[in-house]
C-alpha cells in the first residue's frame, strides 16, 4: 500500500548535529591536535607516466625541523604491501579482474599526476612543506594516455604488461555460455522497425567535499596498538583494509571518525597515505598529521564517472521497446580503487532496465586504465552512468518514432501487475508503482502547460525546453550490518553503529526509530559511530544503504534485547516467560500492577550476570543482512537557453520519489537537494580535464574547475510516492543518491528540447555556454 506526501505537509524533526555545527563546535580532522604532533607533508609526481631513477633525499632529511623523509624503502622495510584491494569479478569467458600492484609510496614507476613518491615529517606543517621540496626526483618521462577511447586503440601506450590494450575487465551481462542472448539482442536490434542510438560521454568529476582528506596516526609501543584518526565513511572497513595492507591483526589497529565534512563516496577507500602515517608514527615514536590542501586534493583524492557508453534500443511499430544493448567503457585511471571496476560493471548494469518493460538486454564493459588519478564511488556511483543514457535514448526514440516523449514512455511502464519483476539483469523489483509516480510528476510540473511557456519564451528571444528522467536505481549495498544496544547505568540507552555519518543526520533519526519501538523518549537513546572498537560488523555509509542495513540491524537488535528482558522479567517477576508482554518501556504482566521498566531491568539483568545466574545481560550486538531495494522516481526539469550567449538557465525542477517508508521527510528533502545540485554541476559545468600527451589535470583547481553555486539553482518541487520496500523490516529504500541519477538526463533533455530540431539531441555533458551556443547556431543554419 503506498502512501502520497510531500515534506512541506509533513512533521519535521530537528537534527541534533546542527546546533554543534552551525556555532563551530563540529570536531574535524584538523581540529584535532594530540600531544608532540609531528606534521607529513608528501611529496608527489609531476609526471602521468614516467620511470623512477633515483630519489635523493639527503637535503630535505639536512634541513632544520625536518625529523624524518621516508620513501618507498622504508615501506618494504615496514612491509607495507599492495594498496589495490578490490573484490575479485568474474570476465567474459572466466577471465579474472586485473589488479596491478599500487605502492604507498611509488617504487620503480608513477602511473598518474599526484602520486606520492615520498613523504617529509617535520615539527611544523610549513617546514615539512618547504623540505618537501629539497626532495630530488630523477624520472624518464614515458608515453602517458589518459583518453579512455584512445586507451584501447591498437597501438596506444601500454601502461601494465598484464593488462594487454590497457584493459583490467572484459565484463558481459547477462552472460550465456552459448551467446546466445547477445545473438538475440542482436537479431532484435537488425530487424526492429526502429532503433534509437546514441553515443554519450559522462565525463570525469572532482569530489571536491568541503573538508579534504587527512589522518593522524599514532603508535603505542607498550601495547604495539596503532590508531589512526581519519575522515572516512566506516571505521571498521578502513581498519580492515589498512590491516591487511600492513599485516597487522585487526585488534591492533583502532580506527576513529569524527565529524566529515562531505564524503559522497569517495571517502569510504583505502588510501596510500593512511599506512605511510602509521608507519611514520611507528618510527617516530609520536603522532603524525597530515592534513590534504586544496591543490593535493585534486591529484590525489579518488575521482569519478569517466565513461563512454554507446546505447542500442529496438522498438517495435507500436512504440513498444524490444531490446537494449549498451556498450560501456571505464576509465579505471592509472591503478584500481577498492570499488572502481565494481561501479562500472555490477552496480552499472544492475540498474536496467530501471521502470521499463524491455525483454532483452545484453551490457557489456571494458575496464580501462589510464594515467589519471584512479575512479571510484561518487553519488551514485554507476547508476546515474546507466539512467542517463536509457532516458537520453528514449528521447531520442520519441524523435524517431515521431511519438510524444510521456506517452511512449507510459506505454513502455512495467505495470504494477507484474510486480514482483524478474528483470532480465536478474534483479527482482519487490515493489514499484512507476506510472502512478510519473503521472504525479508531470501534474506537479504542469506539463500540460508548458506548450504555453514555451511560447512565453519565444516572444523574448530564449528558447525553452522541458526534460522527462524516470529512474530506476539499487540501494543497499553489501548486506550484512550491526547495530549496538549498551545499558550505560544512568537511564540511557546507547546505540552504536558502524555507518558513519557524513552530513546525513544518523543520530538525529536513528535514536529516534530505536526510541519509538521501545516506546521510550528518544533522549533515552544516544547515538555512537565513528569508532572501530565498538566490535560492529558491517561496511560504509555508500550506496544509499545505511537506513535499510543498519535500520535492519537497530530493529533485529532490539528484538533480541527485549527477548532477553522478557526472560529477565520472567525471572524477576515469578511467573512463566509467555505471560510477560513488553509495552511503552516497561515488562509487565497484563491485568495486573506487576511491572518492571526496562532500565531497572537491564540494570538487574547486569547484576545477574555478573553472579552468574544468567548468561549475559540486555548489552546486544546484533548483526543482520538485508536484500537491496529498488527506489525510482521521475525527475522533470525546465530550462531556458539564450542562443545568443549559449547561457542555460535551470528554471524549475520537479521530482517525486517512491523512497519506501519515510523515516525523516526534512534530512530526505535534503538528500533531494543535495544530489540534484550535484547533478546540475555535472550537467552543465563540472569536468576533470586531463591534457593529452603531458597528462596534466588542467582543471586542478577551482579557478578552472566550475562548481555550481546557489544561484545555479532551480526551485524544486518535490513530493514523495511511498511504496514501502518488502525487504526490510521498516520499509525503507534508499535516497542518497536519487537526485543525481535522476536529474542528469532531466537537464540534458530539457536542453536538447529547448533547442529548435534536432541538433541539440547529441549534446554531451557539461553543456556549457559555448557548446550550448554551438548547437544553437547550428539549428539556425538548417532553420534557415
Amino acid at each position: 500500500m503506498s502512501t502520497d506526501t510531500s515534506p512541506s505537509t509533513t512533521p519535521r524533526h530537528l537534527r541534533l548535529e546542527d546546533d554543534a555545527l552551525t556555532r563551530g563546535g563540529g570536531r574535524f580532522i584538523d581540529d584535532m591536535h594530540l600531544p608532540g604532533q609531528a606534521y607529513a607533508y608528501f611529496v608527489r609526481s609531476p609526471q602521468a607516466f614516467a620511470r623512477i631513477l633515483s630519489v635523493d633525499i639527503a637535503a630535505a632529511r639536512a634541513a632544520p625541523g625536518v625529523l624524518a623523509v621516508l620513501t618507498a624503502a622504508d615501506m618494504a622495510a615496514a612491509k607495507v604491501t599492495n594498496i589495490a584491494r578490490h573484490p575479485p569479478i568474474t570476465g567474459r569467458g572466466g577471465s579474472k579482474l586485473i589488479m596491478p600492484p599500487r605502492p604507498a609510496l611509488a617504487d620503480d614507476r608513477v602511473m598518474h599526476v599526484g602520486q606520492p613518491v615520498a613523504v617529509v615529517i617535520a615539527e611544523t606543517r610549513t617546514t615539512a612543506r618547504e623540505a618537501a621540496e629539497l626532495v630530488s626526483v630523477s624520472y624518464e618521462q614515458l608515453t602517458s594516455v589518459v583518453d579512455v577511447r584512445e586507451a584501447v586503440q591498437p597501438g596506444a601506450a601500454p601502461l601494465w604488461p598484464e593488462a594487454p590494450g590497457n584493459i583490467a575487465l572484459d565484463w558481459r551481462w547477462p552472460e550465456s555460455n552459448d551467446g546466445s542472448n547477445e545473438r538475440e539482442v542482436e537479431r532484435i536490434i537488425a530487424t526492429a522497425t526502429y532503433v534509437a542510438r546514441a553515443t554519450l560521454v559522462n565525463q570525469r568529476i572532482i569530489v571536491a567535499a568541503i573538508e579534504p582528506r587527512g589522518a593522524t596516526a599514532s603508535y603505542d609501543a607498550s601495547a604495539d596498538l596503532y590508531t589512526l584518526r581519519a575522515c572516512s565513511q566506516g571505521p571498521a572497513a578502513l581498519r580492515d583494509l589498512v590491516a591487511s595492507v600492513m599485516g597487522l591483526d585487526r585488534g591492533k589497529l583502532r580506527v576513529v571518525t569524527d565529524d566529515v565534512g562531505g564524503a559522497f563516496g569517495m571517502k569510504s577507500a583505502i588510501y596510500p597515505e593512511y599506512p605511510v602515517l602509521l608507519v611514520a608514527a611507528r618510527l617516530l615514536g609520536r603522532p603524525v598529521h597530515w592534513m590534504s590542501d586544496r591543490s593535493e586534493a585534486f591529484v590525489s583524492d579518488n575521482q569519478a564517472r569517466d565513461a563512454v557508453t554507446e546505447g542500442e534500443l529496438a522498438i517495435d511499430a507500436n512504440g513498444r521497446f524490444l531490446a537494449l544493448r549498451i556498450r560501456h567503457l571505464a576509465n579505471l585511471g592509472g591503478f584500481l580503487a577498492p570499488t572502481g571496476a565494481h561501479l562500472a560493471t555490477a552496480n552499472f548494469a544492475r540498474c536496467f532496465p530501471t521502470v521499463y518493460r524491455i525483454p532483452r538486454i545484453d551490457v557489456g564493459v571494458r575496464c580501462v586504465f589510464t594515467n589519471t588519478v584512479p575512479t571510484g564511488p561518487y553519488r551514485g556511483a554507476g547508476r546515474p552512468e546507466a539512467n542517463y543514457i536509457l532516458e537520453r535514448l528514449v528521447d531520442e526514440a520519441a524523435r524517431l518514432c515521431g511519438k510524444d516523449r510521456a506517452k511512449l514512455r507510459r506505454r513502455n511502464f512495467i505495470p504494477q501487475s507484474a510486480i514482483p519483476y524478474k528483470t532480465p539483469v536478474g534483479t527482482e523489483y519487490d515493489t514499484g508503482e512507476f506510472e502512478t509516480v510519473f503521472d504525479k510528476a508531470l501534474a506537479l510540473a504542469a506539463y500540460a502547460e508548458f506548450p504555453r511557456r514555451r511560447r512565453e519564451s519565444l516572444r523574448r528571444g530564449s528558447y525553452r525546453g522541458i526534460g522527462i528522467s524516470c529512474f530506476l536505481e539499487h540501494s543497499g549495498g553489501t548486506p550484512t550490518e550491526g547495530a549496538s544496544l549498551t545499558f550505560t547505568g544512568d537511564g540511557i540507552i546507547e546505540l552504536g553503529l558502524g555507518v558513519q555519518s557524513t552530513g546525513q543526520g544518523h543520530a538525529s533519526v536513528f535514536p529516534r526509530v530505536v526510541a519509538e519501538r521501545l516506546g521510550i523518549a528518544a533522549e533515552k537513546v544516544r547515538h555512537r559511530h565513528g569508532d572501530s572498537n565498538l566490535g560492529i560488523k558491517g561496511s560504509p555509509s555508500v550506496a544509499s544503504r545505511s537506513a535499510i542495513t543498519a535500520g535492519g540491524a537497530m530493529v533485529r537488535a532490539v528484538d533480541v534485547m527485549l527477548a532477553k528482558g522478557r526472560s529477565v522479567a520472567a525471572l524477576l517477576l515469578e511467573v512463566p516467560e509467555q505471560d510477560i508482554s513488553y509495552a511503552d518501556g516497561f515488562f509487565e504482566i497484563p491485568g495486573t500492577n506487576h511491572r518492571l521498566s526496562l532500565f531497572d531491568a537491564a540494570g538487574r539483568a547486569k547484576e545477574m550476570a555478573a553472579r552468574g545466574e544468567i548468561a549475559e545481560g540486555l548489552d546486544t550486538n546484533a548483526t543482520v543482512d538485508t536484500p537491496q531495494t529498488y527506489p525510482n522516481g521521475c525527475h522533470i526539469a525546465e530550462v531556458e537557453v539564450d542562443p545568443e550567449t549559449g547561457v542555460v538557465h535551470a528554471l524549475n525542477y520537479t521530482a517525486v520519489d517512491d523512497c519506501g517508508n519515510v523515516l525523516d521527510h526534512m534530512i530526505v528533502e535534503g538528500q533531494l537537494h543535495g544530489g540534484v545540485a550535484q547533478g546540475l554541476g555535472q550537467a552543465l559545468m563540472e569536468i576533470g580535464y586531463y591534457e593529452s600527451g603531458s597528462g596534466q589535470l588542467v582543471t586542478g583547481s577551482f579557478t578552472d574547475y566550475a562548481m555550481p553555486r546557489a544561484e545555479d539553482m532551480p526551485p524544486i518541487k518535490d513530493a514523495v510516492h511511498c511504496v514501502p520496500a518488502t525487504t526490510n523490516p521498516l520499509g525503507v529504500k534508499g535516497v542518497g543518491e536519487a537526485g543525481t541519477t535522476g536529474s542528469l538526463a532531466a537537464f540534458m533533455n530539457a536542453i536538447a528540447d529547448a533547442i529548435p530540431g534536432d541538433a541539440g539531441a547529441t549534446l554531451d555533458m557539461p553543456a556549457t555556454h559555448e557548446k550550448v551556443w554551438l548547437v544553437c547556431q547550428e539549428a539556425r543554419r538548417k532553420s534557415a
